[in-house]
């Protein structure tokens, strides 16, 4: 059995954590900030905001498009979302919980990943940050 990592992203945002948390399933608002790459090309964003249901955002980064899905596994608007988490070269699904709490001006969130194979682990850190820091510019 290989051992995963767990990482843990935060941000603090100067919205309300309603705005922040309605933009994950927003497919509109999704589309600028999820799994968006600077040169890539937005595809397909299909989302189905209830637990039970998925999502797939597929992107077209150079010559590949590249498709990442999930399930929801648990929706608690505005504090918390869980969903599966898999992409186009690693179906294993892992998990990912976005938490949100009223922080002074705005909120605070902590998105934990878990079960991250360690070879992807400095990507998808860095991947993360940079999906927060679009949702920032998203909503701004």
């Amino acid at each position: 059995m290989t051992k995963t990592v767990t990482l843990v992203v935060r941000r603090h945002y100067a919205f309300p954590p309603e705005r922040v948390f309605d933009a994950w399933l927003d497919p509109a608002l999704a589309g600028k900030f999820l799994f968006a790459t600077p040169d890539g090309i937005m595809l397909k964003v299909e989302i189905d905001p209830r637990v039970g249901g998925t999502f797939l955002i597929t992107e077209r980064r150079g010559d590949r498009d590249d498709e990442h899905r999930g399930t929801y596994l648990e929706i608690d608007r505005p504090r918390r979302l869980v969903f599966s988490f898999g992409d186009d070269r690693a179906f294993d699904a892992t998990t990912v919980t976005v938490d949100i709490v009223p922080a002074g001006d705005g909120c605070d969130l902590t998105l934990t990943h878990t079960g991250v194979e360690p070879q992807w682990e400095s990507q998808t850190n860095a991947g993360w940050t940079g999906i927060l820091e679009g949702l920032d510019a998203t909503l701004r």
